[in-house]
């Protein structure tokens, strides 16, 4: 009988150490969210700090889906690096970090086979709380906002996904959306020509807000196509390219594709402009061109970017 009971004793034993261990395998198991995940990841650590100081925890412990390009350690201590007022987060006033972080996420589950050349919306505002865009790169090799690199894609949480990239990524002004997307490296050309007399970067990277009209690598080539005297930019004479750039550009107002109307003019620094819904958006210009707008809506933090496919003229 006494053998009995302690065999008894001992698979009660068992069994319960066996329901402990499922237990605790299971809770190891456990689907964790976006927070959770990133608590759990030791190279994200500062990422966690950041949440908790700009109060975004329970943003990203919502029902979601999102996607967040999620920076390492290091990246968080080059950005703390890159200003000499910066010694810890604690350094970066709350509403900047806030913003920063916003940058970081999509309020959709997109997964690295999703990615295309293109701007998905972020969660960071700019003028007017429009929602600033992340430029996407993925020829010859994946690019976010220009220069951040992915480390680990597809990390799969219960409410979205995380990418663990390489950098701080900032929200773009006009000027950085243009740097950014190669299709616009004639446009950062003229505009940072040696011999201008107007500072356009220092300008353009200014608060704004600003809305420019910005032609695209082969707009500019059709232009220098039109005049057998132009072979590169260096040949249009300085006065010219002075009207021209200010043509594509208007300041003081932050104007979507939503606010456009037909008919509608728009002051540039270089002139009026008219604009034309009635067969698709259009540019009319004050030397009788009809310029197709072919992207709408880059929104930077200073302003936004609409594409165009030719270069204006006034």
């Amino acid at each position: 009988m006494k053998t009995l009971k302690l065999l008894t004793i001992g698979i009660l034993f068992l069994n319960l150490f066996a329901f402990t261990a499922c237990s605790d395998d299971d809770e190891m198991d456990a689907p964790m969210d976006i927070v959770e995940t990133a608590i759990a990841t030791d190279n994200l650590s500062t990422l966690v700090d950041a949440l908790t100081q700009a109060n975004l925890v329970s943003t990203l412990q919502g029902d979601g889906p999102f996607t967040v390009f999620a920076p390492t350690n290091d990246a968080f201590q080059a950005l703390l690096d890159s200003n000499s007022d910066w010694n810890s987060l604690s350094d970066i006033d709350n509403a900047t970090l806030a913003n920063v972080l916003k940058f970081h996420v999509i309020a959709a589950d997109v997964l690295a086979a999703d990615l295309t050349d293109s701007y998905v919306t972020s969660l960071a505002t700019g003028p007017n709380d429009e929602q600033i865009v992340i430029q996407i790169d993925v020829t010859g090799g994946v690019k976010f906002n220009g220069s951040a690199n992915p480390i680990t894609t597809d990390i799969t949480t219960t409410n979205g996904t995380v990418h663990i990239i390489d950098e701080v990524m900032l929200p773009p002004s006009v000027v950085n959306l243009a740097l950014n997307n190669p299709i616009f490296s004639t446009l950062v050309a003229a505009l940072t020509r040696s011999d201008h007399t107007t500072d356009y970067v220092s300008i353009l990277s200014g608060d704004g807000p600003f809305t420019v009209f910005a032609p695209t690598n082969d707009a500019f080539q059709a232009l220098l196509d039109s005049n057998t005297d132009w072979s590169s930019l260096d040949d249009i004479p300085l006065g010219t390219l002075e009207a021209v750039l200010n043509y594509h550009v208007v300041s003081g107002a932050n104007v979507q594709s939503s606010q456009l109307t037909d008919d509608q003019e728009v002051t540039s620094l270089g002139g009026m402009l008219t604009i034309n819904l009635s067969d698709g958006a259009k540019i009319e210009t004050t030397s009788s061109q009809s310029v197709d707008i072919i992207l709408t809506d880059a929104q930077g933090a200073n302003g936004v970017v609409h594409v165009v496919d030719e270069v204006l003229i006034p």
